[in-house]
């Protein structure tokens, strides 16, 4: 452990970096009376991605998930073509019970 006063702290600060980054410790004082403790951070653990919900593990993305959509499915995609079933279909009517 080292002891500096804060004018040497302020004119060699780089250097008691570096000294802190090899593992040593710099106390800084003033008029030689103790006021603050140089030390290194420790590294910041990355954090884990972990799954969520009750069905951790069973989600699946299939290899074609980024492939583009064949001309059928697009015009269902995007409204121009709708299923006879589908409610928003004009030509649709509900069945009677």
């Amino acid at each position: 452990m080292k002891i500096v006063n804060v004018h040497e702290a302020k004119a060699h600060l780089s250097e008691y970096l570096a000294a802190v980054e090899r593992g040593e410790e710099i106390v800084i004082a003033r008029r030689n009376r103790p006021v603050a403790r140089l030390v290194a951070v420790a590294p910041e653990q990355p954090k884990k991605c972990r799954p969520f919900g009750l069905a951790r593990g069973m989600g699946h993305v299939p290899e074609d998930f980024n492939d583009p959509l064949d001309d059928e499915d697009l015009a269902l995609f995007t409204g121009e073509k709708m299923l006879p079933g589908d409610p928003l279909n004009p030509a649709w009517k509900p069945e009677k019970p």
